[in-house]
């Protein structure tokens, strides 16, 4: 049985690696979300709150969006004083090649998880 403060110390690093792994991932979830309508930066820290219960600043938010596109991932366009990005086909074909590697990574953590499991 763990201490309590070494459980404690457990579930502190258990969510700053969630935390990790989720703005890793934010640019395909902002690709996602700009795939199923054209959304302004404002719009997107919604969305994230809304949708996975995360606040996530606007300097992380903007940095990405000009991030995407520079790469041209996505447009931008201003639409009543606002930026409105919209995805582009680039982005949406990286989007898809990241959903069909999705597979083989999962398979891949899997067998890394069972391999682990079965030499403890």
């Amino acid at each position: 049985m763990l201490h309590p403060a070494v459980k404690s110390s457990v579930a502190v690093r258990t969510i700053n690696l969630e935390r990790v792994i989720f703005l890793k991932f934010l640019n395909m979830l902002i690709l996602g979300a700009l795939q199923e309508k054209p959304l302004s930066g404002y719009n997107i820290i919604g969305l994230v709150h809304r949708r996975f219960d995360v606040l996530v600043s606007s300097d992380t938010v903007y940095f990405i969006l000009y991030s995407l596109e520079r790469k041209r991932l996505v447009n931008a366009t201003l639409e009543n004083r606002k930026r409105v990005y919209t995805i582009t086909y680039q982005g949406a074909q990286t989007l898809e090649t990241v959903g069909r590697a999705n597979a083989e990574i999962h398979g891949l953590v899997q067998s890394l998880i069972m391999g682990n499991r079965q030499t403890s």
